[in-house]
């Protein structure tokens, strides 16, 4: 039986796109679709579900106020967040809520789909009816860990945003891309792409190069190199 996924997004178009990356296989079955967090949590009184798609802004409460309303009700499904809220405060707050992931609009399928699989990862350990190795405790730290607002980073740069580019990067790790080329598929302005990359360079993530064949000005090209930073240096600006 497919896991059941309720989606909570006022936005009709944006529902549209979630029902279909998340009934893009078999696994998942979105069984409601609500606009706002009263009707949500109505539905959820009598139909408990696998997963909830939220969305942070809705009518009536935010993401934090119905993810609160939940777990007071006894409910703590998986929830995904796939939102424009971005400010670290939301973004720390709504982990510290146990948020199994979260996407900053606008997103791409891969990256919706690493989500989707994160959370059936984290089902197929937690089902495990013989225990738990070790291995497989550290994998689901080592999970919550990686979702934890990074403190590395440089002053005005977003965890959530750097998460955005390094996967648009890495799925497409086989191009060499100017930062407009990034700035258009990722649908950020070129200012804030210049920012990001340039950290990625400093930290390793991005390997730059120098295109002299344009036929006019030379470009600087970005291409990734799968390296993270480590999180015990301070980073840049720190």
């Amino acid at each position: 039986m497919p896991y059941q996924v309720l989606i909570l997004e006022d936005d009709p178009m944006v529902a549209a796109i979630d029902r279909q990356y998340v009934e893009s296989g078999p696994q998942f079955q979105v069984v409601q679709t609500c606009k706002g967090g009263a009707q949500a949590l109505e539905y959820l009184r009598d139909h408990p579900v696998d997963l909830i798609v939220l969305d942070y802004y809705t009518p009536g409460m935010n993401g934090q106020q119905f993810l609160d309303r939940l777990h007071a009700a006894g409910s703590a499904p998986s929830v995904i967040m796939v939102t424009s809220a971005s400010d670290t405060d939301i973004v720390r707050s709504l982990l510290s809520r146990g948020v199994l992931d979260y996407l900053v609009k606008p997103f791409t399928f891969p990256r919706f789909r690493q989500a989707l699989d994160k959370f059936l990862q984290r089902q197929t350990l937690l089902s495990n009816g013989e225990g738990m190795s070790q291995q497989d405790i550290d994998r689901l730290l080592q999970s919550q860990e990686a979702e934890r607002p990074s403190s590395h980073l440089s002053k005005g740069l977003n965890e959530t945003t750097l998460r955005t580019i390094r996967d648009f990067m890495a799925h497409s790790r086989d191009q060499a891309l100017t930062s407009e080329k990034i700035a258009e598929q990722v649908h950020l302005s070129r200012i804030t792409i210049r920012r990001y990359v340039n950290f990625m360079v400093e930290s390793g993530e991005l390997a730059s190069s120098i295109d002299y064949h344009t036929g006019g000005r030379p470009s600087i090209r970005y291409r990734y190199t799968g390296k993270f930073p480590d999180p015990k240096d301070e980073g840049p600006g720190q």
